[in-house]
């Protein structure tokens, strides 16, 4: 990337945020929702407010590390609780989870800034969200969340060589996503199976694997994704992690020989749409 194009784009970005006089920003502690964060704090100092939601499918580690964030950069910070596990439809996992999920969570962020005075809400996602399927966007659509990496045309990419060059601890940290997205569609998601990924991939980070995804299928198997230069090391430590995440409750532990990637568990999807099982 250009190095002046990027800086038109960041020029672009902060404007667009100054221009709002106030923000709520959802903050979730991940690479583009740090980014926005900072520089919105940058533009709009103590008319920034962060709405971080705290429920069964977010990871308690970047709670913890969003909530310092917070502190570190004296940015007001507002936890929502919420329970995803009581809005209808979620806990059947349809392929559209994302959407009904977001809506709800969204709309209580909205609520909360509301009554701080702030009339609107932003989001951190970015140009590459466009690609993959994403039927959470059609609720920001609805609801009128702002979205002000994409309107400023920032890549991923850009988000973390701009996060660096803002000294942002979190400017090479691994993408992040909501552990619902562990599940395969129509896999009924419960508190108990939350807990089980949630403590697999803690443990597996602990071991020092920095890309990871512990997607579970049925009540016993976990299929783990590691980025293709971490499968070695996988296999090496095969024993030690299938002893430990059958202590946290799986019976049968693989490793996925293609590796991580984003969103895998839309590749049935994607499958089935070729077949002329899924309309649309």
């Amino acid at each position: 990337m250009n190095s002046n194009k990027l800086q038109e784009k960041e020029a672009q970005l902060r404007e667009n945020l100054r221009n709002l006089g106030s923000l709520a920003v959802a903050f979730s502690g991940g690479v583009d929702s740090t980014f926005l964060l900072k520089v919105a704090h940058e533009e709009l100092g103590d008319r920034l407010l962060a709405v971080t939601a705290k429920g069964s499918v977010f990871s308690g580690r970047d709670l913890s590390q969003g909530m310092e964030f917070c502190r570190q950069e004296g940015i007001r910070q507002e936890i929502v609780v919420m329970n995803e596990l009581e809005i209808p439809g979620f806990q059947d996992n349809p392929p559209d989870r994302c959407y009904i999920c977001k809506k709800t969570i969204f709309q209580n962020l909205l609520d909360t800034a509301a009554s701080h005075g702030i009339p609107h809400v932003a989001e951190g996602s970015n140009m590459d969200d466009l690609v993959d399927y994403r039927p959470g966007l059609r609720a920001l659509r609805e609801l009128q969340v702002l979205s002000p990496l994409k309107e400023a045309g920032l890549y991923k990419e850009e988000v973390r060589q701009l996060s660096r060059e803002l000294l942002l601890p979190t400017w090479d940290k691994p993408s992040a996503a909501c552990l619902a997205s562990r599940f395969a569609y129509g896999e009924r998601i419960t508190r108990e199976k939350l807990r089980m990924v949630e403590q697999a991939e803690d443990f597996l980070a602990d071991q020092g694997f920095r890309q990871v995804r512990v997607r579970i299928h049925g009540a016993d198997l976990a299929r783990l994704e590691v980025a293709p230069e971490q499968r070695e090391k996988l296999l090496s430590l095969g024993d030690s992690v299938t002893e430990a995440l059958r202590q946290i409750g799986f019976t049968y532990v693989t490793m996925d020989l293609k590796g991580y990637r984003t969103g895998s568990m839309n590749e049935i999807l994607k499958d089935e749409k070729k077949k002329g099982v899924v309309n649309g």
